[in-house]
């Protein structure tokens, strides 16, 4: 009897190992191939007569993109600033096992700090980042929950649906980018 735990135990830990190997792997430069900032109509600048376009707030990353992804941990880094800002790409780190994993950016001038956590759902990746939101009139601070679902149609497709939740009664917004691998 103890013969057969032993062997279901070691199937079971076979099956789950052959699982985690199985895990999408997201790894490579991606550049957004439907611009979702695209999206509507082109328009007008309020002054001069320079155009802009319409749309929405995407991925809420860059149009290029590199993900580097290992077994435990997964890194997105892409360029924010302009090359005469003498900036560094914005790298985001992320662990696979669902601990939290905390990332800082400044643009402009404070800090802000991201907690996010990583769970698997099927074959696909979903980032939950919570972000440090402006305090109400009385004063009370207020957190942004944002998701982000990786999942590859193809190979060489990558589609990120980005969910906003809305806060302090605000409207919930979701965002489909593709992204195609060069």
């Amino acid at each position: 009897m103890e013969r057969y735990a032993i062997v279901l135990a070691l199937s079971l830990a076979g099956l789950a190992a052959a699982s985690a190997q199985q895990r999408t792997d997201f790894s490579g430069e991606w550049i957004r191939a439907a611009d979702s900032v695209t999206v509507g109509r082109p328009s007008t600048a309020a002054t001069g007569d320079a155009s802009f376009r319409r749309g929405d707030m995407g991925s809420g990353w860059g149009a290029a993109i590199t993900i580097t992804q290992r077994a435990d941990s997964l890194a997105v880094e892409y360029v924010y600033f302009s090359t005469y800002d003498l900036q560094p790409r914005l790298r985001f780190a992320y662990a696979l096992d669902g601990s939290e994993s905390r990332n800082s950016v400044m643009i402009g001038h404070a800090t802000s700090e991201q907690r996010s956590r990583v769970a698997w759902n099927g074959s696909s990746l979903v980032i939950t980042t919570m972000y440090p939101a402006p305090s109400s009139s009385e004063g009370r601070a207020a957190v942004a929950e944002v998701r982000q679902t990786l999942t590859l149609e193809t190979p060489t497709s990558l589609v990120i649906e980005t969910t906003r939740i809305g806060i302090r009664g605000g409207p919930t917004n979701t965002t489909r980018s593709v992204y195609t691998k060069r």
